[in-house]
């Protein structure tokens, strides 16, 4: 009896540990059946992970090569975009403030120069004039004048002087103008500029306006001045105003501003004022549609690039 008792003990002991034990098992295998996955649902898991990585990649790079693309289409976009130089940033308010009080060439630094002197020599001077020229034709081309009391006032000293702003005399920039190919664009350009002018004012006299000129010479200058525009083509003119002695005194604008007033009060309509400087653009009695040439002396409207990124 002692045997088979001590046989029922240990086999009663071995199977309450087995139950105790087994229950502990079977609570793992509970826990573990519920992240259990059959092979193939693993394989399909792996392979969508994978999918959706190379996507992404596909994506990425293709974001990256049309970035690219476009960065360099716009190069040139980006290049203007730059921050333009101290310098240019001072030079380009200088001459805002140099033509609002009538400063002459000789009053601009000389690191100013390069500037004005490539707006001249690289065709963008030549380019801006014949875009307002063109505005003014087509202005006129809209209308025609009544009689002889309709006028267009025209700022003479643009055509003795102030149409050739690239002469070497005016400009004042000896550094630049030392160089053969500067002097050979000056030279061309300067023919262009006398050409353009010369063509549109004579096909305002044969459109029937009157054409008075306004100068800023003295009366005693009247002979010397006719034959200069008599010998330049610019002939057939209604009036030629000069300053008296009395008005040799006054400030520009004010002598420009009395005559315009002048010729208001004598009956005759000022349909338009063309010059290239402000002081005869402001003030009372001015035309219907006015229109200011470019002077490359005030115009800074170069290419920046070339003269300040080096390309």
């Amino acid at each position: 009896m002692s045997f088979i008792e001590d046989h029922l003990d240990r086999r009663n002991s071995t199977y309450a540990l087995s139950s105790r034990g087994g229950s502990e098992f079977g609570s793992q295998y509970m826990m573990e059946s519920g992240f259990y996955i059959t092979s193939f649902s693993a394989t399909i898991f792996i392979a969508s992970a994978i999918t959706l990585v190379v996507l992404f990649m596909t994506l990425l790079i293709t974001l990256t090569v049309m970035l690219q693309s476009c960065q360099s289409q716009s190069g040139g976009v980006v290049d203007q975009q730059k921050p333009i130089t101290d310098t240019y940033a001072y030079c380009r308010l200088f001459t805002e403030h140099a033509e609002l009080n009538g400063l002459g060439p000789i009053e601009f630094p000389k690191i100013c120069h390069p500037y004005a002197t490539q707006y001249i020599t690289e065709g963008q001077y030549l380019g801006d004039l014949k875009l307002t020229i063109s505005m003014a034709k087509k202005y006129f081309s809209s209308l025609a004048p009544k009689d002889n009391f309709d006028i267009v006032l025209i700022d003479l000293d643009d055509i003795l002087q102030s149409n050739n702003p690239h002469n070497t005399s005016q400009l004042q920039f000896r550094s630049d103008l030392n160089d053969v190919v500067v002097r050979d664009r000056i030279e061309k350009l300067n023919y262009s500029v006398k050409t353009i002018l010369l063509e549109f004012y004579s096909k305002l006299r044969d459109s029937g306006w009157a054409v008075v000129y306004i100068t800023r010479k003295p009366e005693k200058q009247r002979n010397a001045t006719e034959e200069n525009l008599l010998s330049a083509g610019y002939g057939g003119w209604t009036s030629l105003i000069m300053r008296t002695n009395e008005e040799m005194k006054m400030e520009t604008w004010e002598y420009l501003a009395r005559r315009r007033k002048e010729l208001n009060n004598q009956g005759f309509r000022i349909r338009s004022v063309i010059s290239s400087k402000m002081e005869a653009l402001t003030g009372p009695c001015l035309g219907t549609r006015n229109f200011k040439i470019v002077d490359p002396i005030y115009e800074l409207r170069v290419r920046r690039k070339s003269l300040e990124f080096g390309t």
